[in-house]
């Protein structure tokens, strides 16, 4: 197999153009469709649909691609293993992660790695959930922080940290000016929170039906900032987890109680994509995850953080 052939194909598909990818590669945009061309006669079918936008994969496209996408990275990382076993670990890490799991979690995995393995470079792509496990199936990344609703870990999973889920209003709001909330207490009130398809929303239902409590979830938005603020401006609440709360506080000025009786715990896992050899690379971040989330006890910081910006609030 052609790697400089296959790479190209990878990279295509990822900018979703042609002429992209000749400004990428530093070429013509002829000489990239010609080097697509006869991998798809190689292929035997079409790789890519153009549309009037650019290029999309079609559906043998998007069959071989996890596979192209695992071949490519093994060996990228054949010979930068060959050299970890001389020395230190060498190589790329490809990283999903939520927006709120992003500091300090994952900017102090940058600073650790830099310190201690200046030859490990992270990629870290942010999305929700549904995307990180989407990322993770079809080889996208190497492994995910994500959050998990199931107190038993499910397919390599490794939890890292359990974070509670709290009730999220404006500055001031009466019903968040304790330092917990019964989840009966949820029942009717207007709520913002993400888009379907999400499986925290799905658990919360689940708790909700079997407690004969009417979620309603009024305002619909992805983007965690935009909650915030759409909470900071009265009338309407979020359920929200730690991490996220103490990454809004440098935006918005909130007030939270924990959700309890019953408590709707989450958990923050490591994930590992299930294509491809776990490389020294990827085994040095997992282990560096695993001891800052554990060294700092963030999940109890992050606690503490929420319960101090509740009583300076009241």
């Amino acid at each position: 197999m052609d790697y400089a052939a296959w790479k190209l194909f990878i990279d295509a598909a990822e900018l979703g153009s042609l002429s992209k990818a000749a400004v990428a590669y530093g070429t013509s945009q002829p000489h990239i469709s010609r080097q697509i061309v006869e991998l798809e006669q190689y292929c035997g079918g079409r790789l890519f649909q153009r549309t009037g936008r650019g290029v999309i994969l079609t559906e043998l496209g998007a069959r071989i691609a996890p596979r192209v996408r695992t071949w490519l990275a093994s060996t990228e990382q054949l010979s930068n293993d060959i050299r970890s076993t001389a020395g230190e670990p060498i190589g790329v890490v490809r990283l999903g992660i939520l927006p709120s799991t992003a500091h300090p979690l994952v900017s102090t995995l940058y600073h650790r790695l830099r310190e201690r393995y200046p030859l490990v470079q992270l990629q870290v792509r942010e999305g929700q959930g549904a995307l990180l496990d989407t990322w993770l199936e079809n080889g996208s990344v190497d492994l995910a922080i994500l959050f998990r609703n199931s107190p038993t870990p499910k397919d390599g999973d490794e939890y890292l940290v359990e974070a509670a889920t709290y009730l999220v209003g404006a500055e001031g709001d009466l019903l968040t000016k304790h330092p917990t909330i019964e989840f009966s207490k949820l029942d009717g009130i207007p709520l913002v929170f993400f888009c379907r398809p999400n499986s925290w929303r799905d658990r919360l239902e689940q708790i909700a039906g079997e407690h004969q409590v009417s979620l309603n979830f009024a305002a619909e938005a992805d983007s965690l900032s935009l909650q915030g603020h759409i909470v900071a401006d009265g009338g309407i609440y979020g359920l929200l987890g730690p991490y996220a709360i103490a990454n809004l506080e440098k935006e918005c000025r909130l007030q939270a109680s924990m959700v309890v009786e019953p408590s709707v715990p989450r958990f923050i896992a490591l994930a590992m994509s299930p294509h491809g050899e776990l490389t020294v690379a990827c085994r040095t971040v997992m282990q560096l995850t695993k001891e800052i989330a554990r060294s700092r006890n963030l999940s109890s910081d992050l606690q503490l953080g929420v319960s101090t910006a509740f009583l300076q609030s009241i």
